[in-house]
């Protein structure tokens, strides 16, 4: 099992009322899964990715990444652990407009023990599966929205990460550009054995994953195990 969720709650303060979007959550997924997180706005979708990046903390459970316990971590210590195992897809790229798109990508390796040859040669190799080695030399305000998500999908797997988490990777993208952002994350995940995590509004887009979830009332469901959608949504393409 490569993520342990067990009896996960988290609160927030709004003024004089409690809000609690996760409440003793348990779940697990295993590697090279491709999982969707539906649920109404508000009900803590993004807060549990990021209790899983290790960008917030839960108030009482635990999170296992590899069978590290995250939540156990210190603050520094958690930082160089999401460092190594964690890639994040935005849903407004988060690009760098004054760096390249292979300066982009190359951000996260900054931070990681790599020389200058091993860098170059992990950036190539994301750009490549992204399809935008032509493009490594343009700067943001010179590609389309499709292509800025695509150097934000590659900048989320350059360092080979454990697993990839995405934040409505769609939602500030066209119908048909979104097709070919979904079809390029189901494709990193059946080909690269990506583990994804994608939160979602969008039902078209939940179908792609093989197994699909719903967060609601600080609960998560099990919608269905939907291989079967995914063969359908392949043939359809």
């Amino acid at each position: 099992m490569l993520i342990e969720i067990r009896n996960l709650t988290k609160q927030f303060r709004k003024g004089d009322e409690t809000i609690t979007p996760l409440h003793d959550v348990t779940l697990d997924i295993d590697r090279g899964e491709f999982v969707s997180l539906m649920g109404p706005s508000g009900t803590g979708k993004s807060t549990l990715l990021n209790q899983i990046a290790g960008i917030d903390r839960p108030d009482s459970g635990t999170v296992t990444v590899a069978g590290t316990e995250i939540t156990r971590l210190s603050r520094s210590r958690l930082a160089r652990w999401r460092a190594e195992h964690v890639g994040y897809i935005f849903q407004t790229h988060n690009l760098i407009p004054v760096l390249t798109a292979y300066e982009n990508v190359e951000l996260p390796l900054l931070l990681l023990p790599f020389d200058r040859a091993e860098r170059r040669r992990r950036v190539q190799i994301a750009l490549e599966a992204v399809d935008l080695v032509d493009r490594a030399d343009h700067y943001p305000r010179q590609l389309s929205g499709g292509q800025e998500q695509r150097v934000g999908i590659a900048r989320a797997i350059v360092a080979d990460p454990t697993v990839v988490v995405a934040d409505e990777p769609t939602g500030d993208l066209d119908p048909a550009t979104s097709e070919q952002i979904l079809d390029l994350l189901q494709r990193l995940n059946r080909e690269l054995g990506t583990t994804l995590l994608m939160v979602t509004h969008d039902a078209q887009a939940a179908a792609i994953a093989n197994r699909q979830l719903r967060l609601d009332n600080g609960q998560i469901l099990e919608i269905e195990h939907s291989l079967e959608s995914v063969s359908s949504q392949t043939e359809r393409h």
